[in-house]
């Protein structure tokens, strides 16, 4: 795949949904943005202007129940990292974010429906080297038992994701993916939020996940998967977390040229290890590439996956 250039949307397409938290409808609009822009929410909707905010690390505010955005004046947008993971996880360099309401739609709990997005808008080039950000040394978070590290990785980049749930249908699952459009549209863009029912009940009670249902997260009870129509992968869990992993990380503002290992991750951790790396100026530089360099023999095959310890085969995609 080439990298000589960067890319926006050709024109513009919009979603529309509710938020996952207040059940509320929300319209979401994706376009073009100037070379160097990188990804630019601009919350609508509110009382006198609009307000703009630049997707980085530094504007996250919150990540609690997803990835939170805002400024000095608040909270502007919630759950922002399936619309972003869509972007980087498609090559999309430089993308304006309009939204009328405090979260991005939930869609079906996964980044299918902004990819479809994407495609509908188009990719274009722009008179613009690319740029990556490159890790040049291990930069290392510990969150109890959560364990996060970003390391030098010249081909790209990858994430080795580990989850384990004491929930015995979950339980462990790993997966490694090195990133790419086609393999994110294939192995992950499809990958839905998923919880636990105990847990989906406490957040109901407590006000939120109030837009979440069978028809937009991945629920299981004790024994069982509650989804009549079943997942869509093996390990759809881990997979969710690889898509959540390509969004937070996107706020590094530029592509990474790293491995990310997580395990037992989420948000919290995903933002706290991105965060320390860019603290830290002798852990990384900013590069030029004409190319990508494809994965040299020996390495993981892209969409690696394994549930339990045994291999995860993916399930085809829905035709109904």
């Amino acid at each position: 795949m080439k990298f000589s250039r960067q890319t926006t949307l050709r024109s513009q397409a919009t979603v529309t949904g509710v938020g996952v938290h207040s059940g509320l409808p929300v319209s979401l609009t994706l376009g073009p943005a100037p070379v160097d822009a990188g990804f630019i929410f601009v919350r609508t909707g509110l009382d006198g202007a609009d307000r703009e905010i630049q997707a980085t690390a530094d504007a996250v505010i919150a990540t609690d129940f997803a990835t939170v955005l805002g400024d000095r004046e608040g909270p502007l947008v919630s759950t922002a990292e399936h619309v972003l993971a869509a972007l980087r996880g498609m090559g999309v360099d430089n993308a304006t974010i309009e939204i009328d309401g405090p979260e991005v739609p939930i869609m079906d709990g996964s980044a299918a429906a902004f990819v479809a997005a994407i495609d509908q808008a188009g990719i274009v080039t722009q008179p613009a080297v690319r740029r990556f950000i490159q890790v040049l040394r291990p930069v290392q978070v510990k969150i109890g038992e959560s364990l996060g590290e970003l390391c030098p990785f010249a081909n790209g980049f990858r994430a080795e994701i580990e989850i384990d749930f004491v929930n015995p249908v979950i339980g462990r699952q790993s997966y490694t993916f090195d990133l790419s459009p086609e393999g994110f549209r294939r192995d992950v863009a499809r990958a839905r939020t998923f919880g636990c029912m105990n847990d989906v009940a406490r957040l109901w009670s407590a006000g939120f996940a109030l837009g979440a249902n069978f028809d937009n997260t991945v629920v299981f009870d004790d024994t069982r998967l509650l989804n009549t129509e079943g997942l869509r992968y093996a390990d759809e869990c881990v997979r969710h977390k690889v898509l959540d992993v390509v969004g937070d990380l996107a706020l590094a503002g530029l592509p990474l040229l790293a491995a990310y290992r997580s395990v037992r991750g989420g948000h919290k951790l995903n933002n706290a290890v991105l965060k320390a790396l860019l603290a830290d100026r002798s852990a990384w530089r900013v590069v030029e590439s004409e190319t990508a360099r494809r994965p040299s023999r020996g390495h993981v095959e892209a969409g690696a996956g394994t549930v339990g310890g045994m291999i995860a085969p993916a399930y085809g995609p829905d035709v109904s």
